[in-house]
Parts: C-alpha cells; structure tokens; sequence
C-alpha cells in the first residue's frame, strides 16, 4: 500500500494504530500475497492521494471496488483508460449529458473530477477478483468511515452525491449545516430509471458552490 503523505494523514492516521487497522493490514496484505486483489496495491488510497482533505469540495460515494481484471485504480466509479465503461458509469454519463449537456466520452478514466475537488470514495477499498463484496466486513467500513467524518468537520461547504442505499446509511454521520445531500437511487440499470435519471445532482451540485463563491467542478471527461 502506498503511504498517505498529505493532509490526509494528520486526518485519519490515528486509525493506523488501532486494533482493527493492525487486524485489516495483516489480512489485506495475505489476500494480496495469495489471491488477485483489486485495484493493484499500490493503487488502494487513490481517492485520497488525488483529492487532499482540504480540497475536497464533491464527495461521491461508492461500495466496494470493480472486480473484473483491469478496472479498479481507487477511484469509485472510475476505470482506467482503454478500458470499457461500465454500465453504472455509463448511466453517470447519460444523467450529465441530460443535466449539463456534456458529451459522452469513449472511456470511464474519472481522474479529472478527483483532481479538481471530487473524493471518490469507496467504503470498502479492496476486493477479491471476480467476487464482489468479498472484503466487507473485515475493517475497510471502519476507516472510511474515518475519512467521512473527517470530510464532515471541515468549515468550507461540500456536497455528498449519495446514490443508493448503502451510501445513504452515512447520512446519520453528516452533521455539518454547511454541507449540501443530495440523494438519489443508485445508476446501476437496476435501479438508474427509479430516480437517478433526472436527479441533476451535478447541476445542483455546481450551483451549491458557485453560491458558496468556489469553482464548480468541469465534469466533462475529454476523449482519449
């Protein structure tokens, strides 16, 4: 796992000096050592690596880690270029066309909202190939939830793009007046025609912070 050096660590490193954390490392570390582990270990704190707790301005909130070979890199949502868009992603991509008018683009690679305020946050930061949730439980839940409550105390608004059930179970730890929820249903086909499609999250999203005199977020992702 690749150290986290920014702000970040001052945040949440209380966490890696307590028992759960110790017990999580040695299991992380065995699966990685003796199963395909997603993303590639080096690539687990993307999120945090990419968006420095002091920049975060968008938190989108995700499950666990793509499973298939080559897809996770740490961002939720997110593939790696050359890659083919998932269908939950693809659904992302018709609700910003259909809010913002962008175009949709021929790869998932969402690198480019994390550089620009968006912390895309798994709840669950690794995964075992080809078997979804299969590293619930085992102490990941507990340190995102640090990273949440951390991204809750901070005195700059930021807006929280809930999307299903499972994300929406963090709304109790989500106390800040200054902050924005919005919620929808997940964008998976599943469920994306319950509420997700025209929920204009991003539209919302960009006008909560233009109020609050921050940038909005540019979420055109460009073609390669």
């Amino acid at each position: 796992m690749a150290m986290i050096e920014n702000d970040w660590l001052p945040a949440v490193g209380e966490e890696f000096k307590k028992p759960y954390y110790k017990e999580l490392y040695q299991f992380v570390r065995e699966e990685y050592n003796t199963k395909k582990i997603f993303p590639p270990a080096d690539d687990i704190f993307n999120a945090l690596h990419l968006t420095p707790l002091s920049k975060v301005k968008v938190l989108i909130l995700g499950q666990d880690p793509y499973h298939n070979d080559g897809q996770a890199h740490g961002l939720c949502f997110s593939v790696k270029p050359n890659v083919a868009v998932p269908p939950s992603l693809e659904n992302i991509y018709k609700e910003l066309h259909e809010d913002l008018g962008c175009y949709i683009p021929n790869n998932g690679y969402l690198v480019k909202w994390a550089e620009q305020g968006v912390l895309m946050l798994n709840t669950v930061l690794t995964v075992r190939a080809h078997q979804a949730n299969s590293h619930q439980g085992k102490g990941w839940e507990k340190f995102t939830d640090a990273i949440i409550h951390a991204v809750n105390a901070q005195e700059s608004p930021i807006v929280y793009l809930l999307w299903g059930r499972p994300a929406q179970t963090k709304i109790p730890m989500l106390t800040n007046p200054k902050h924005l929820i919005l919620k929808a249903p997940h964008p998976s086909p599943l469920s994306a025609r319950r509420g997700f499609f025209g929920c204009k999250h991003f539209s919302q999203a960009n006008e909560f912070l233009v109020s609050n005199g921050l940038e909005p977020i540019d979420w055109q992702i460009e073609n390669l």
